[in-house]
């Protein structure tokens, strides 16, 4: 790949962002191009109302750690995902303490994690999980309490009104973090924007993906302002437009995107109107999804800050729609059912009847059911003080399976050609949080030989010191990092 100049990055959101900004500093002289669809970069999945702003660390999403018919918690994912975390933390430390990005307000915060149980079943279950959390250097200053009045002094907002004799538990994390990813992808954005090379085209559609014999990618877009068809020509493509890269894969006709399917999934928040209810609470406090729930339902109570004023939301609640886009098209779902890819669709449906049963009843809930789940949490609310308001739309990857037919997949998934010159990103959460080790991963497999050299080995380190090191196993590094990039984020808690 070291003789490819010309890069294609499709969507203008956290992904391409992020993977641009690598490019340009790993490879500074290749010209990029970046196609957003949209009249504004980060409008759709990074924009800070389409997503929980949650800086995914494990800290207190209960999903991440799931208890097997035994009773034994596997938190191999949490430790995963919150080293990922790190990774894009030490990243984005890097940008801000070479001045390469600068945002108005802080694009990340400090705020409490904390997950909070009830029942002896949960609570049972969120010890075990703590006890074996607390082993690693990233979670050993976890706090777990089953005590009312220390977790009252924790969240106040939501021990207020309820009985005294309620079994419940809750663990707190103070470093944890809430991020405006949007507001962070806006910063990257314009950063590129002033380097050499780099095009940003907004308005910019992309209608189809050729590859050419001379192995040349040919790109069909459509200048939507002037309502202009183009041609232009690309040695790598990569394909980050959320729910929209499903279309585009398929478009790409590259045989490793065959049996790929996607069930789109809305998100719907409440949204407390009562600044003197919102300035009650301060922390992003998540519970254990129902039985049989699918693990986007965890319900969460999330202080926010966007743009330095202070929200507070609660939810998630499931809407259906078939658009694969926030701002796509309802046509979105039928259009990209193929050949290849129905029968996977159909199987995944029939083995997911839970999920089916759970959207139906999520999408049929009167406004007065949607807030009896909230009064669960906060049992003093009021139902005028909140107000209902639709997030953004997510795509959930259905795949080829051999033995089931097809599965549905959480997460995301990076998929490839064969001569690596297309990458393409499907799936969700937690992406945005752990962008920066998802286009880690497309570097590593589309630039084998470039990732291992001297050159790009150095400069990976200075933009991640941690780069190739494990920070669960090391405790000093881990206590180390994020010292330091705390320091450059600007956050209090260490």
């Amino acid at each position: 790949m070291s003789n490819k100049r010309e890069f294609t990055l499709i969507g203008a959101g956290i992904m391409s962002a992020t993977l641009g900004v690598l490019l340009k500093q790993l490879l500074p002289n290749v010209n990029i191009t970046i196609y957003e669809r949209l009249n504004e970069v980060a409008a759709e999945s990074s924009d800070a109302w389409n997503n929980a702003g949650t800086g995914h660390s494990a800290f207190c999403e209960l999903n991440y750690t799931p208890e097997n018919d035994l009773g034994e918690i596997d938190i191999s994912k949490a430790l995963k995902i919150s080293e990922q975390f790190e990774v894009s933390k030490q990243f984005w430390a890097f940008l801000i303490a070479h001045e390469f990005i600068q945002t108005q307000e802080p694009f990340i915060n400090d705020i409490d994690h904390m997950s909070l149980v009830f029942g002896d079943k949960n609570s049972s279950f969120l010890k075990k999980r703590y006890q074996k959390l607390v082993s690693y250097a990233m979670f050993k200053d976890m706090l777990y309490s089953e005590d009312h009045h220390l977790i009252k002094e924790w969240l106040p907002l939501m021990m207020n009104g309820r009985a005294t004799n309620e079994k419940l538990a809750a663990t707190r994390m103070s470093i944890g973090t809430d991020v405006n990813f949007g507001a962070i992808t806006r910063s990257m954005i314009t950063y590129l924007k002033s380097c050499d090379g780099v095009r940003v085209l907004l308005a910019h559609q992309v209608e189809d993906l050729t590859k050419k014999e001379n192995g040349i990618w040919e790109i069909e877009v459509t200048d939507l302002e002037n309502d202009y068809q183009k041609k232009e020509y690309s040695d790598f493509v990569f394909i980050g437009a959320g729910g929209g890269a499903l279309k585009l894969l398929e478009k790409s006709d590259i045989p490793e995107g065959q049996g790929y399917g996607g069930f789109p999934v809305s998100g719907q928040f409440l949204m407390c109107t009562n600044p003197s209810v919102i300035l009650q609470h301060e922390a992003k406090v998540y519970g254990k999804a129902d039985e049989g729930a699918p693990p986007m339902s965890v319900p969460h109570l999330d202080t926010r800050m966007l743009d330095g004023k202070r929200s507070l939301l609660f939810g998630p609640y499931a809407g259906f729609s078939t658009k694969f886009l926030k701002n796509g098209s309802y046509l979105d779902l039928l259009l990209s059912l193929d050949a290849h890819n129905i029968y996977p669709m159909l199987s995944a449906g029939l083995h997911n009847i839970s999920l089916t049963k759970y959207l139906i009843e999520q999408v049929i809930q009167s406004p007065e059911e949607r807030f009896e789940a909230l009064v669960k949490y906060y049992p003093n609310a009021k139902f005028e003080d909140w107000q209902l308001i639709t997030a953004g739309q997510r795509v959930q990857i259905i795949k080829k399976d051999k033995e089931k037919g097809g599965i549905l997949k959480f997460g995301t998934e990076i998929v490839t050609n064969r001569d690596k010159t297309l990458a393409a990103l499907l799936g969700a959460s937690p992406g945005a949080s752990t962008a920066v080790s998802i286009m880690l991963n497309i570097l590593k497999e589309c630039f084998p030989d470039e990732i291992k050299s001297k050159l790009w080995q150095k400069k990976l380190s200075t933009m991640i010191p941690s780069y190739g090191k494990s920070l669960h196993e090391d405790e000093t590094l881990c206590l180390a990092t994020r010292a330091r990039t705390a320091g450059i984020l600007k956050l209090e808690n260490v």
